[in-house]
């Protein structure tokens, strides 16, 4: 496996995985033993140099769309639900019942919910995109802070505290 690490600016340090196949994983670092690199792993910076150009210019406002190999690990419901939230334009929000009828399981809400808290590859498959059906924020894996900014960041107005937000 591969690895590198990339400053945000907005949400902090990113950590990118993958190899020659594509990209695996994108995850925050929130502090300095939140992950342990594995030994065996490589740091490769231009293996990455392409992700970490989009996610550049997306942090400045300059992407909208990301166009990146990605080869999570998951299971076939899981990797059906990522790949319908690759689709959601930026700046704009759904639902978990949206992306359970996107799928074509309308009644599996709860299994959309627990497909997109298992997302491994952050803001290239956009989850902080998925509120509650009342408006409201709901949970990310990197903290509803995080979602937050990222959602500001897109243009989103949020209103409210952050746990009830509701997003206008």
């Amino acid at each position: 496996m591969y690895y590198d690490l990339m400053q945000t600016g907005l949400v902090g340090e990113l950590l990118i995985t993958g190899d020659n196949d594509g990209l695996k994983k994108v995850c925050l670092i929130k502090g300095k033993n939140d992950f342990i690199i594995p030994s065996d792993w490589i740091r490769d910076e231009v293996l990455f140099s392409d992700v970490k150009e989009q996610l550049g210019q997306y942090f400045k406002g300059n992407l909208k769309e990301f166009d990146i190999r990605l080869t999570p690990e998951g299971t076939c419901f899981q990797k059906l639900v990522w790949d319908a939230l690759t689709e959601i334009p930026l700046g704009t929000t759904v639902t978990y019942a949206d992306i359970a009828k996107m799928i074509g399981r309308p009644k599996a809400e709860r299994a959309v919910g627990g497909a997109i808290g298992a997302n491994p590859i952050l803001i290239i498959i956009p989850c902080h995109r998925v509120i509650g059906s009342s408006g409201k924020l709901t949970g990310f894996s990197s903290g509803l802070e995080n979602k937050v900014l990222l959602l500001e960041h897109e243009g989103m107005e949020i209103k409210g505290s952050e746990r009830s937000a509701l997003v206008m």
